[in-house]
């Protein structure tokens, strides 16, 4: 039996019939597979992007850090010099408290000397010199009278000396 033209066309047909219902779903498939594919590269596309963005972000982000850390060390530096400048403010201080309390040591010392010696001292020279005023107090009508006396034995000892050299 042989096939002749006819039967091969009939076959070729039926196998292209057979072949497109069985490979239509396929295609379908392929065509659903593609559409997926490049739905997936738009979304991969995407994902890059946003990768980038977020390197970028984190770049951002990690320059913010380090000048935070500058900044931090600046007032870390700054806080030392406060913290040393305190220091040197608490020793003078310190040292103002000390003199002061010398101070105060010797104002308590003068006082004393003022006391015990400066003041009975004034206490003496002022007695003396109250009884030296109530002295002259006293003697001062005498004095005035004996001033007196002293002109008026000077007028008659120079009447008396022009007498005598009339007579001499």
């Amino acid at each position: 039996m042989a096939l002749t033209k006819e039967d091969l066309s009939a076959i070729s047909e039926i196998m292209d019939t057979k072949l497109k219902t069985e490979l239509q779903p396929l295609k379908n498939d392929m065509q659903v597979l593609k559409s997926d594919m490049q739905e997936l590269k738009r979304d991969v596309e995407v994902l890059k992007s946003d990768v980038e963005d977020l390197k970028n972000d984190m770049q951002v982000l990690q320059d913010k850090v380090q000048a935070l850390q500058d900044d931090m060390q600046v007032l870390q530096d700054k806080v030392q010099v406060l913290q040393d400048d305190m220091q040197v403010l608490q020793d003078k201080v310190q040292v103002l408290q000390d003199d002061m309390q010398g101070v105060k040591d010797k104002l308590h010392l003068m006082k004393l000397y003022q006391e015990n010696v400066i003041t009975p001292r004034l206490d003496t020279i002022e007695s003396c010199y109250t009884g030296t005023y109530h002295r002259y107090q006293n003697d001062a009508e005498k004095m005035e009278n004996a001033f007196e006396d002293i002109d008026l034995l000077k007028k008659v000892v120079t009447e008396h000396s022009e007498k005598l050299q009339k007579l001499a």
